[in-house]
This record gives C-alpha cells, sequence and structure tokens, in this order.
C-alpha cells in the first residue's frame, strides 16, 4: 500500500448527483476508465444549501469512489466533464488506513491498461 502523503495513496471521492439514474452512469463511467476501483451509489439523501442566493432542499444521490491520490486529477475532470450539474461536488479525501489487501486492490485497478 502507498503513503498517502506521497501522492498515490488511496483516496475516497464523493459526488452527488439527483437521479439514481445519473449517479449509476457517473459510477459506471469511472470504472470502465478505470479512474476508480469501486464506485458505489447509495441515497437517497436530502441535500441542504444555498445556491444563486436561494437556501434549497433537494434529493441527491451519492456516489463514493475510490481511487489513487495520482488518479484524482483525472477523475474530477471526468466527473466535472460528464455531471449535469453546472458546479458539482467532488470532494476527496485521503484513506489513512484500512484493509491492506483492499487498498493495494484499489492502486492496482486504477492503473491497469493505463
Amino acid at each position: 500500500m502507498s503513503d498517502p502523503g506521497t501522492g498515490t495513496g488511496p483516496v475516497r471521492v464523493e459526488v452527488t448527483t439527483d437521479a439514481r439514474e445519473e449517479a449509476e452512469r457517473l459510477a459506471d463511467s469511472v470504472i470502465a476508465a478505470r479512474l476508480a476501483a469501486c464506485a458505489q451509489v447509495g441515497g437517497p439523501i436530502v441535500s441542504f444549501y444555498r445556491w444563486a442566493g436561494e437556501v434549497c432542499r433537494d434529493e441527491e444521490w451519492t456516489i463514493v469512489c475510490k481511487t489513487s491520490a495520482d488518479r484524482l486529477d483525472a477523475l474530477t475532470a471526468h466527473l466535472v466533464a460528464e455531471h449535469t450539474y453546472d458546479v458539482p461536488e467532488v470532494v476527496a479525501t485521503p484513506i489513512v488506513g484500512g484493509n491492506p489487501l483492499y487498498l493495494e486492490w484499489v492502486a492496482a485497478e486504477t492503473r491497469a491498461g493505463t
């Protein structure tokens, strides 16, 4: 497993969208492009936020992607390009621990074919 501090460690990326079908399309696209080893779709959730000066409350779906830090820029660019929102949420958090075999699998899957 790589050290998250080196820029190649594992990363968890969260994305939201307004429909299950859209979440599944985005999840499928990041796996097909080998930008994430795993993408999980969950929801619905209710998001509260301020947009264009108004408080909004919307039902959304969450996509959680596991990738390697050195694939994060490409994953983010892909999600922004493919997303239907003007400014999609794409938030990354380093994974600082876990099952070493799983984390090695994440690294291998985001490098295969690249």
